[in-house]
């Protein structure tokens, strides 16, 4: 059910995963553990999925923030559980609370920070990635919490590798050299969005070994995850998500 990073775990107040494809009760083209409300599937099957999503996670249900998301850049404070609309990134200092950002082959990046003990979720397509999600989410929570580079670990999740994110030159032009690439015999650009994203981590200062970067991928690993590219649109989504633990 869940793609876990490692590099969480020496921190056993926070629980942060991304969800696969298994462990729900959605029947094709949404099996099995569809967690997105904006498809066309069954608005129950969802609730359970998510419900099923949040006890893995160790919380109750009810205990979700996340966003109807626009691939823009303005990130969410969640200070209480709930639904908001227009945020593509949702950070939180508050115990019980686990933010969550959804994907189907958009990047997922999940921040710690250990020292004053706040989390993010950001949700970087090609359209967030080239606004700077990232490195936006990162500022916001040295504004709020006086966050340091040196204090952050970080995980980018799996999403649609360069390998299969063929694209045309309107979105190529977005990326610099580093994070696009040209192939002759298909006349298409391939853009690196896993690349682009851990950029921003290291330009804001994280150390290169505290970002740990997901090697999966949501097109070629279609049997664990969720495509929208691989599916043609019709299929499920996934939450990745982060949040602290209340107390026992």
């Amino acid at each position: 059910m869940l793609h876990k990073p490692l590099i969480f775990n020496n921190f056993p107040q926070i629980s942060a995963a991304q969800s696969t494809r298994h462990g729900g009760i959605s029947q094709v083209p949404f099996s099995s553990l569809n967690l997105g409300k904006s498809t066309a599937d069954l608005p129950e099957n969802v609730a359970e999925n998510r419900r099923r999503f949040l006890e893995e996670m160790g919380f109750s249900d009810g205990k979700l923030a996340a966003s109807f998301q626009v691939h823009g850049s303005e990130i969410y404070h969640a200070t209480q559980p709930g639904f908001v609309s227009g945020f593509d990134a949702l950070v939180t200092a508050t115990p019980g609370i686990l933010v969550a950002v959804s994907v189907a082959d958009c990047t997922p990046i999940l921040i710690f920070d250990k020292k004053n003990q706040a989390v993010a979720a950001a949700h970087a397509g090609w359209k967030g990635t080239a606004a700077g999600i990232v490195s936006k989410t990162l500022d916001f929570l040295k504004k709020e919490f006086s966050t340091r580079p040196a204090d952050c670990f970080a995980f980018v999740g799996a999403c649609i590798s360069e390998k299969t994110f063929e694209v045309g030159e309107e979105v190529a032009i977005h990326f610099s050299k580093n994070y696009r690439r040209w192939d002759a015999g298909r006349g298409k650009f391939f853009v690196d969005l896993k690349n682009a994203n851990r950029a921003q981590l290291l330009d804001f200062g994280l150390p290169p070994g505290q970002i740990e970067v997901s090697e999966a991928c949501t097109v070629l690993q279609n049997e664990d995850f969720f495509s929208h590219r691989k599916e043609r649109g019709t299929t499920g989504r996934m939450l990745a998500a982060i949040g602290l633990l209340e107390p026992k």
